[in-house]
């Protein structure tokens, strides 16, 4: 896609010649990590205020380049690609100082005296996998989360300088140019797309025991209800299938519903759908649409329809996906505090507002001690007694509450 190729040539500035460039750009990704340049707050929040004036001073490229590579109605890029990243960035910042500070643990009786805390490391050189349905965003959101973690991140399917520094690099080609990324020992990936490739990926991962977040997809069932409005549910359906020209991981697949749901749905549909068809398939109950959905992968979504939340909330407790939205689809996609991500084959990990800096971050767990009262710690040194058994014990204890002893 060469419009998007040329727009975003001016998001990072660590660029290499195409011949072989991986290992010396990762070995550069990694010194700047090392030089402790990407740990401080105020520099985490540079980086992310630099990426917010790319999508505001370059929106209308933006909108362009997405209209000519993929010919995208500007009204659906610049909700999807745009405002989603810019709410990322903005979430970022307002709660990075939050999101940064260690996090204090109880104690026993044992380290009553000492500092035991929870530290958030970034991991080091991250690598980002985008896919091409959502160029911007699935390759931005994931960066926000990067760049507040402290990380130093290599994009692929972007290319050189103008915003960012040289703590962030950007590498665009094919599959070729994937597998050699992934040959040098990276600190997490994060990828975007299929199944199959998510496998690849996780495999060229294991390699170095690297972690890795797989975004993937799967078939995304949706359920009608009999009590239902009908212009309705056909409207956001078909809106959710169609949005992105149905090029979206969590669109809804298919429609389950019983044969009498069907005649009175389809009059709707037929009016409404000016595309591809989208398949329905007939049940004979709630219960058996329950039984075709979980013989099925874990999608990624899940959505149903009804004016019966008693029905919603039972095709929710009795299914298991990455998500779920009742009596509408691809709106649990607009709130960053919800966590989006699949289970199974639909993939792993989930990100998307605070839980982005958690998925580049690294929980430290820290005990920081008091250098006295060695007196105390005697107990636990040889010879061993059960005298110092007892005491240890009970130093060490965590008891159930709610429960009573009887002496």
């Amino acid at each position: 896609f060469q419009n998007n190729k040329k727009l975003l040539d001016s998001l990072s500035i660590c660029f290499l010649p195409s011949s072989n460039p991986y290992a010396r750009l990762v070995d550069c990704l990694r010194a700047s990590w090392l030089s402790g340049k990407t740990r401080p707050m105020e520099y985490r929040k540079e980086q992310l205020e630099a990426l917010g004036r790319f999508l505001e001073e370059r929106k209308e490229d933006i909108l362009k380049a997405l209209h000519e590579d993929l010919c995208k109605p500007p009204f659906e890029a610049e909700i999807s690609e745009i405002a989603l990243t810019k709410n990322e960035i903005n979430n970022a910042l307002n709660n990075l100082q939050h999101w940064m500070k260690d996090e204090s643990v109880s104690k026993n009786l044992a380290t009553q005296f000492d500092s035991a805390f929870i530290r958030k490391d970034p991991y080091g050189v991250v690598l980002i996998i985008g896919v091409y349905n959502l160029p911007i965003n699935t390759i931005l959101v994931p960066l926000v989360g990067a760049i507040a973690a402290g990380k130093s991140g290599s994009p692929s399917g972007l290319e050189q300088p103008v915003y960012m520094n040289d703590t962030i690099a950007v590498v665009t080609g094919d599959h070729e140019m994937t597998s050699k990324l992934l040959e040098n020992r990276l600190d997490y990936i994060f990828f975007t797309g299929s199944t199959h490739v998510g496998k690849i990926i996780m495999a060229a991962a294991a390699e170095h025991l690297t972690p890795l977040t797989l975004e993937l997809g799967g078939k995304s069932p949706c359920y009608v209800d009999k009590c239902c409005d009908f212009q309705n549910a056909a409207n956001r359906i078909v809106w959710g299938k169609f949005f992105n020209a149905g090029q979206n991981c969590t669109a809804p697949d298919y429609v389950i519903c019983t044969i009498e749901t069907q005649e009175r749905l389809m009059p709707f549909m037929q009016e409404e759908i000016f595309g591809p068809i989208l398949p329905i398939i007939t049940v004979q109950d709630l219960d058996e649409a329950i039984r075709f959905i979980n013989c099925r992968e874990r999608p990624l979504a899940i959505y149903a329809f009804s004016r019966n939340y008693k029905v919603v909330n039972q095709v929710l407790a009795c299914t298991s996906s990455g998500g779920f939205c009742g009596n509408d689809t691809l709106m649990q996609l607009s709130l960053i505090n919800l966590p989006f991500g699949g289970i199974g084959y639909s993939g792993f990990g989930k990100y998307h507002g605070k839980l982005s800096f958690d998925t580049f971050t690294n929980l430290r767990g820290c005990l920081s001690r008091c250098i006295g009262f060695e007196s105390i710690n005697t107990i636990r040194y040889p010879p061993y007694n059960d005298r110092n058994l007892a005491l240890m014990t009970s130093a060490l204890e965590i008891k159930r509450k709610g429960l009573c002893t009887l002496l």
